[in-house]
This record gives C-alpha cells, sequence and structure tokens, in this order.
C-alpha cells in the first residue's frame, strides 16, 4: 500500500472527525449531536447520494457492462454469507453464524457513504448504477441468512422469509436510497441544478459531522465486545480484508472504471449493522446483538474507514 496514499486517508479531515468521536466518547465528554439532527444528517447523506446516483444514471446507456455489474453485486451478497455461515457455524452457534453471514454478505450505506467522499477527495466517480446495486445488496445476504439458519436450525421459531424480506425492503435507508434514485432518474436536468449547491456543496461538511456522531456510537459499543475477547476483534478485520481485496481484484474482470471497482470492493468488505440486525432480530432471535453489531461496527467499519479503503484503492488503481 502507498505510504503517501495512506496517510492521505488518515489526515482526511472527515477520518479525523470520526476519531475525534471515538476519543469524546473514551474520556467521557458530554459532546453530543442530538438525536433529531443526527437522524437529519443520515437522511440528507443517503438523499444526496440516492439523487446523484440518479442523475449520473439519467446519463448512462444501459449496457452490457452495467447488467453484468447488477449481477456482480447480487452475486457477492449471495456467495459472501454462505462461506462466512459454515466458517462459523462450529465455532459460534448457528444462529450467531447466520447473524454474522447476514450482516458481512449485505452492506453498509454509512461505509458506502464514506467511500464517496474517499474518491471526492481524489476528484474520482462512480457510476450512478453503483447506488442501485448497494440497495440491491442488502436482501439476498439476507435471504441466504434465513435459508441458512431453516436448514441447520430446524426447531428455531423462524418467521416467514416473506415477512423478513419486506422488513428489509421497506428500510427507511433503503426505500429512501431507491426513491432518490428513482427521482434524480427521471427529475429534469435543469431543474435539478437548482438543488446542486444541497446535493454536493455541503456534502463534506455534513459527512463529517455525521462520522463524528458515528465515532461516538462506535466508541459506546466497545464495553459490551470485550467479553468476546481476541477471535471475534480478528475475525471482524480478516472478513472485510479478504472479502474487500478478492473483489476488487475480480472487479477488474466486470469493469475497468476505478472509482466503480473501488466501490464493489468497500461494498464487499463493509458489513450492516442497521438493516440486517432488524431482520436478524426476527429471523434469529437467540442470536447474540452484543457480538454481530459490534463485530460489524466497532472493528469492521473503522478498519474500512482508516486502512481498508486505501488497500482497496491501491489494489484497483495498480
Amino acid at each position: 500500500m502507498d505510504s503517501a496514499l495512506l496517510n492521505a486517508n488518515l489526515t482526511n479531515p472527515t477520518l479525523l472527525f470520526f476519531l475525534l468521536g471515538i476519543l469524546a466518547r473514551l474520556v467521557k465528554s458530554d459532546l453530543e449531536i442530538p438525536p433529531n439532527s443526527a437522524k437529519f444528517i443520515s437522511l440528507y447523506l443517503l438523499f444526496a447520494i440516492g439523487f446523484k446516483g440518479g442523475q449520473e444514471l439519467a446519463h448512462s446507456t444501459i449496457d452490457g457492462t452495467i447488467i453484468a455489474s447488477l449481477v456482480f453485486g447480487l452475486v457477492i451478497a449471495a456467495a459472501i454469507p454462505f462461506y462466512v455461515f459454515f466458517l462459523l457455524k462450529n465455532k459460534l452457534g448457528v444462529q450467531n453464524a447466520g447473524a454474522i453471514a447476514a450482516a458481512y454478505g449485505s452492506v453498509s450505506a454509512v461505509t458506502f457513504v464514506a467511500a464517496t467522499g474517499f474518491l471526492e477527495t481524489r476528484e474520482l466517480t462512480f457510476g450512478g448504477h453503483m447506488v442501485a446495486i448497494m440497495a440491491m445488496m442488502e436482501s439476498p445476504a439476507i435471504i441466504v441468512g434465513m435459508v441458512l439458519l431453516m436448514r441447520y436450525d430446524p426447531d428455531g421459531e423462524h418467521p416467514s422469509l416473506g415477512h423478513v424480506l419486506r422488513h428489509s425492503l421497506t428500510n427507511g435507508s433503503v426505500l429512501l436510497l431507491l426513491g432518490s434514485l428513482a427521482i434524480g432518474l427521471v427529475a429534469d436536468a435543469r431543474q435539478a441544478q437548482g438543488i446542486k449547491p444541497f446535493t454536493t456543496d455541503i456534502f463534506k461538511g455534513f459527512l463529517a459531522i455525521f462520522l463524528l456522531e458515528m465515532g461516538m456510537v462506535t466508541a459506546a459499543g466497545f464495553g459490551a465486545f470485550r467479553r468476546y475477547g481476541l477471535p471475534a476483534s480478528v475475525t471482524a478485520v480478516l472478513l472485510p480484508l479478504i472479502n474487500g481485496c478478492a473483489v476488487a481484484w475480480c472487479s477488474g474482470f466486470i469493469t475497468p472504471e476505478v472509482g466503480d471497482r473501488f466501490m464493489f470492493a468497500v461494498l464487499a468488505a463493509s458489513a450492516s449493522y442497521i438493516a440486517v440486525p432488524a431482520a436478524m432480530r426476527l429471523a434469529a432471535p437467540k442470536a447474540d446483538p452484543g457480538l454481530y453489531i459490534p463485530m460489524a461496527l466497532g472493528i469492521t467499519f473503522p478498519f474500512n474507514l482508516m486502512l481498508g479503503m486505501p488497500l482497496y484503492f491501491t489494489i484497483v488503481s495498480s
């Protein structure tokens, strides 16, 4: 990995605000982002990404590369939970393995937002279809996780697959992303220029404040995670490292675009700690949220933010 690239990432203001949030929580500061403000900022970021993605997609031609990218995203989302489940089933139990598999097969919208900022600092872009791919990658992992749970834990109490799937598809982040993407796709280009300052110019500032909040949330989960010890921490680093690096390399067979390949790697390396936990509370009630949520948020998210993204970018750029 290029040391200059790593240094540039570690001195990125948005990442430094994330670290400030962790520090604030560790020193027990009274620093706090009001819940309503934090929710507004997260909604704004999803809206901005979705709308810009729709605008980009409106000026793109649906060709073989885009179709192959959509299929590739779905394959990633289905394959990752499959191997993760069998890797962890005997060590952590069926329900915990199912929840972790679904989390790491699905995607993190927050990590995707941070990756957008990473590319913007390098004046690089990605195709608007990647926003649609991100939203589509939420559900396959949940479906695979559910099927594996039903197969290997037949005595457990599982809701219907349709109920869990509906719950995941109506998740606010997915709905807002897809809705904003659709609006950006059909909106008149001249009229859309009127909100460009809102969707573009202030994006990085809101991202910095959002990552400050995420830093505090991440640090708050450290205590609950300690009881699982080193193996869980190592797993939460190795899974994104393997998935991200493998997809960063494989994506070269799908598209030559550096921005798209980088986003594929980030999506594969990320882990859901919003949509999947909500679904797994229904599908795997005996799984411990104190294990799979801190793994995704407390270890995998900061790893990707600080070290993973520069590594994936190095692979797709070489």
